[in-house]
């Protein structure tokens, strides 16, 4: 399967903050609605929701502990737009920092 990374893209398109917000966006899609987080649970339902394509539970896992900043097993918004920054390969690989898209709140650390 080929990966095409729109990342780029939207950024040119929509500017950094619009950019941000998309991600946002894509955060609430995913989150369970009463704890504001993504969780296992809410990843997985959302995701057949949604039509994506998962294989098993332990890809759903991995995607969470790869995000999982603070070790309580379960993605906040930030933790979402930096794994989002993370495995976007045009903003990393690209020789600019990735930070230059962030809102100054981000600690680039967690880069």
């Amino acid at each position: 399967m080929d990966f095409e990374d729109y990342f780029p893209y939207m950024i040119s398109s929509l500017g950094a903050e619009g950019f941000i917000g998309e991600l946002c966006n894509g955060f609430s899609l995913l989150m369970d609605a009463n704890k504001g987080l993504i969780t296992f649970e809410s990843l997985k339902m959302n995701c057949c929701l949604l039509g994506l394509e998962v294989r098993d539970d332990d890809e759903l896992l991995c995607m969470l502990m790869e995000g999982d900043l603070d070790g309580d097993g379960a993605l906040n918004q930030m933790e979402f737009c930096i794994l989002m920054f993370r495995i976007s390969p045009c903003l990393m690989d690209d020789g600019d920092s990735p930070n230059k898209f962030l809102p100054q709140s981000v600690d680039p650390m967690l880069m």
